[in-house]
């Protein structure tokens, strides 16, 4: 599938969706708006002897939204991969999605589904729904980066053969991206861990919504100023994320280390001592045998019998006529929300519209520096990491460990000590949206380096390439894809992590920088100023689109022409 010509304007599934964005938040406000005006919520216990239970439920819903995630990703980066129609609708939408800040539509889905439901489920859906939209994107990405970079031949391949949609999944598709996919499994984690604090503990006006969880604990803690519990907060989760790491991740990347394409044996192939003893337990092999290989044949039987083999994988969608009678409906609809909505946005004066502006100019600043600083060390160290097994066995569980533990755990710790220093505040939010930035590229740089076949290192050893030589014949064009994928979603993650960067309350003080969209996004959200808060977000949205559609839908494009492995 061949990239075609992209162009730099917005395109019509740019305004559409933008449109539809208009619509679903003006709608929940609206909702927002009927739901309870005072809710309570029961004081977060800061006892160490609660934290067992607080871990075991905040990894359970980190559990529950990774799950949503990853059957979003097989579908939605399935879809779009499949289809240049499709691709033109749904690639702006992720776009969008992965950077339209997560913490300024929070309060409005949680009260939209507090006037909807019980409290108490929907507090715990939209935590989940919260952490959900902090794992799925950059899962999305790596997705259909996979798919659309796939060798050519063996994408003939298994046309000739006619293999069915499952078979494909399961033959072709699955393992050419499970590489990417778990190393941004890992960032998608750890973006999770990052969001916790949020999806379960925030407070708007007189409404408080509070769930018990480590990220609430740590919070109630700082608010508290009791650093003694956000010490064992932090070492209660650091004990989980190392745990996470030993029992899930190195055993799946030591799986996963058999789908690498080369035709000669990995130097540094991954290893996980858990995985080494599942493999070689004799108890292990006989459950194996006994229970999980007739399950997943079972399993797959029944698949291939749901999705049989078709002619034509790729398939373009041809115009639909006979639901015109839905489209005008939908049409009429989505005008009134419009006309609506920016009848509600007339209320934001002209001095707020010159400081959303201001704001917008100070935050696309904040993120071009984070992004420009998280790429100049992340290729050359991620590349080290993945290729030099000394260097390997080191920092890589520590940048694990490290990418894992949220920044926004330690930023009360980090502005104790710098709302000391002059532009302490700046130098803070500098460094959390770095925090939410460099562990994307990093993770990516990794993975692609893993992925590099190991014939093609040799090839260039043999050619005596050196230096920046290599770099800018080998290394760079082989990382190409995968920094395009991990700088897309580092640039979202630097407009979210800005939300809590610009604005933070701790210790029953409130701290903002003096210009920064997200400062008046949080500042809105707190007042409850609903025509700001719209405001804000539908700019940051209109500056996030106009990015995408300038820079990196050129630079996704670039990737799938020239730096497929074929």
């Amino acid at each position: 599938m061949r990239a075609q010509p992209v162009g730099r304007r917005i395109s019509w599934a740019d305004l559409i969706v933008i449109a539809g964005l208009i619509a679903v938040i003006f709608g929940l406000i609206e909702l927002s708006r009927i739901a309870p005006h005072v809710i309570s919520a029961p004081k977060i216990s800061t006892d160490p002897r609660d934290l067992p239970l607080y871990a075991v439920f905040s990894t359970t819903r980190m559990f529950l939204a990774y799950i949503l995630s990853l059957i979003f990703t097989f579908v939605y980066g399935s879809l779009a991969a499949s289809s240049k129609q499709r691709e033109r609708v749904l690639l702006p939408i992720l776009d969008i999605l992965q950077s339209v800040p997560i913490l300024a539509y929070l309060p409005m889905v949680v009260m939209a589904l507090t006037a909807i439901l019980p409290l108490g489920i929907a507090k715990e859906f939209s935590a989940v729904l919260l952490i959900f939209t902090s794992q799925a994107w950059n899962m999305t990405f790596s997705w259909y980066q996979s798919l659309t970079t796939t060798p050519r031949e063996l994408k003939e391949a298994s046309s000739i053969f006619q293999l069915s949609p499952w078979m494909r999944f399961t033959t072709l598709s699955f393992p050419f991206s499970a590489i990417g996919l778990i190393w941004n499994s890992v960032m998608s984690w750890a973006g999770g861990w990052f969001a916790l604090m949020a999806a379960e503990m925030f407070h708007t006006a007189n409404r408080q919504f509070e769930l018990p969880g480590l990220g609430s604990y740590i919070q109630q803690a700082a608010n508290d100023s009791n650093y003694r519990a956000i010490f064992w907060g932090i070492a209660t989760l650091v004990v989980v994320i190392v745990l996470l790491d030993q029992c899930m991740w190195r055993p799946l990347l030591a799986w996963a280390d058999k789908f690498r394409l080369d035709m000669v044996s990995s130097e540094m192939p991954a290893s996980s001592w858990v995985y080494d003893a599942f493999s070689t337990a004799s108890v292990i092999r006989r459950f194996r045998r006994k229970v999980v290989r007739p399950a997943a044949r079972a399993f797959d039987q029944k698949m291939r019998s749901m999705f049989p083999p078709r002619l034509e994988f790729h398939q373009e969608l041809k115009p639909i006529h006979h639901n015109r009678p839905i489209q005008v409906i939908l049409i009429v609809a989505m005008s009134f929300l419009l006309f609506a909505s920016f009848r509600f946005m007339a209320n934001v004066s002209f001095h707020d519209w010159g400081l959303i502006a201001l704001g917008l100019l100070a935050t696309t600043f904040r993120v071009f520096l984070a992004l420009t600083i998280s790429v100049a060390w992340t290729i050359p160290v991620g590349y080290a990491i993945a290729s030099d097994s000394k260097i390997s066995k080191y920092l890589q569980p520590l940048t694990q460990l490290a990418a894992s533990i949220p920044a926004t755990a330690l930023y009360p710790l980090f502005l104790v000590g710098l709302l000391r220093v002059r532009g302490g505040l700046e130098i803070a939010a500098m460094l959390l949206m770095l925090s939410g930035t460099q562990w994307y590229v990093l993770f990516n740089v990794i993975a692609g380096a893993r992925a590099i076949p190991q014939d093609l290192k040799y090839t260039a050893q043999l050619m005596g390439l050196s230096g920046w030589e290599k770099w800018k014949t080998f290394i760079l064009p082989a990382l190409f894809p995968f920094i395009a994928t991990g700088a897309i979603t580092a640039a979202g993650g630097a407009w979210n992590a800005s939300i809590f960067a610009e604005y933070t309350q701790f210790g029953g003080g409130k701290y903002s920088t003096a210009y920064g969209i997200g400062a008046i996004v949080s500042g809105s959200q707190n007042a409850s100023n609903y025509p700001l808060l719209m405001a804000s977000t539908l700019t940051m949205v209109l500056a996030v689109i106009i990015i995408n559609r300038l820079v990196w839908k050129r630079i996704y494009a670039t990737a799938e022409e020239r730096f497929r492995l074929e």
